[in-house]
């Protein structure tokens, strides 16, 4: 299968993730790079081997061997970058959040409709080994109907160690907007569509300083809710409660397994979806202790997994798993939590979706290169 040429928008601190695991597929052939920083996009060039490096966004898009971009900008600019890449004709798979309003998110996927291109969007941590162990437990109903879920992300925030934390403080950031899409996504992977959505949010520490570096003691004025907590009901007929927060001193969950899934038959720990691996534990009815299920897929995990699965998709003409559709569902979700704090109504989502097919048990395709 011929590979896909990628140019990559954005060589931040995420790039090295997705410029060091690209290698791993074949079907991915990582061709130019660009960034508004053309040190920072020299530099990622010579590491990991890219061939062009672009002097503008502008450079790039007009590539036009280049056909899908990887936009990994901040939060504010995934909407109109990807909207230039599809303009320029380009297939688009954003960093997360799709956007940062559900309007964004519809009209980028609107254009790339009546462009005749595709949207994908991160997380694709879903596709890894562990979740896909998950997703094929629910699916041959191990724990029985899923009736309830919890899911738990707390933590401080992440002034004490990003280089660059501010865009966490504003619209398009915040716990929910930032680690929201692999929580919800990892649910909506397991559970299905969100029908109904309550919740609070609010900010709790209205200040911040910076304690990493470069920028020691500068304040941050925070303009996003630092804590969400709400309820939510999937069309399967589950109700889960989820918590995201940068606003707690040590949390007592289990970082692990930060989602519990309970079923009529037993009960599933679910790694942490921020990653890509991890234990699977189970407990069904009856039994004593807690167990271990071993994965049933080997393929590779990493950031540009998501990516390679849609060059897949786009060689055999369908939708990516780790779809633009997907990605404006958890946008839909994310933005219905504080809607529902503000108004103090449930917010009754569009289930114009469903959970992205799981992956074949035998998905050799992702390395083989055929």
């Amino acid at each position: 299968m011929q590979p896909i040429r990628v140019g990559v928008i954005g060589c931040g601190a995420i790039s090295d993730q997705y410029f060091r695991f690209a290698s791993q597929y074949p079907i991915l052939k990582v061709a130019a790079c660009a960034d508004l920083d053309a040190q920072r996009a020299l530099s990622q060039a010579a590491k990991y081997g890219v061939p062009c490096v672009c002097t503008s966004v502008d450079e790039l898009l007009a590539d036009e061997s280049v056909e899908l971009v990887v936009n990994l900008t901040t939060p504010d600019a995934h909407a109109p970058i990807a909207l230039r890449a599809i303009e320029a004709g380009k297939h688009v798979y954003n960093e997360k959040p799709l956007a940062i309003t559900p309007a964004e998110g519809r009209a980028l996927l609107e254009a790339a409709r009546a462009r005749g291109v595709h949207v994908g969007c991160a997380p694709d941590t879903f596709l890894g080994t562990a979740h896909q162990t998950c997703r094929r437990l629910i699916d041959q109903g191990v724990i029985g109907q899923p009736i309830a879920a919890t899911a738990f992300m707390l933590s401080r925030g992440p002034e004490h160690w990003h280089p660059n934390p501010v865009f966490y403080y504003q619209p398009g950031g915040g716990p929910m907007f930032d680690m929201g899409p692999y929580y919800l996504t990892a649910l909506i992977n397991l559970l299905g569509p969100i029908t109904t959505i309550t919740g609070l949010a609010d900010i709790l520490i209205p200040q911040r300083i910076i304690t990493s570096k470069p920028k020691y003691g500068q304040e941050i004025r925070v303009q996003t809710p630092d804590h969400i907590t709400g309820s939510m009901r999937f069309a399967c007929g589950a109700c889960a409660t989820i918590i995201t927060s940068f606003a707690v001193h040590h949390p007592t969950y289990e970082r692990s397994h930060p989602i519990t899934l309970y079923g009529t038959e037993g009960t599933m720990m679910v790694p942490d979806p921020n990653g890509f691996d991890g234990e699977v534990r189970i407990r069904l009815a009856g039994e004593s202790e807690w167990r271990v299920v071993e994965p049933c897929h080997r393929h590779p995990n990493g950031r540009s997994l998501g990516v390679a699965e849609m060059a897949h998709a786009l060689r055999t003409r369908r939708e990516p798993r780790a779809s633009g559709r997907l990605a404006l569902a958890v946008l839909h979700a994310m933005q219905a939590f504080l809607d529902a704090s503000t108004t103090h109504q449930a917010q009754t989502l569009p289930a114009d979706y469903d959970r992205p097919p799981a992956l074949p048990h035998d998905d050799g395709f992702l390395t083989s290169g055929s």
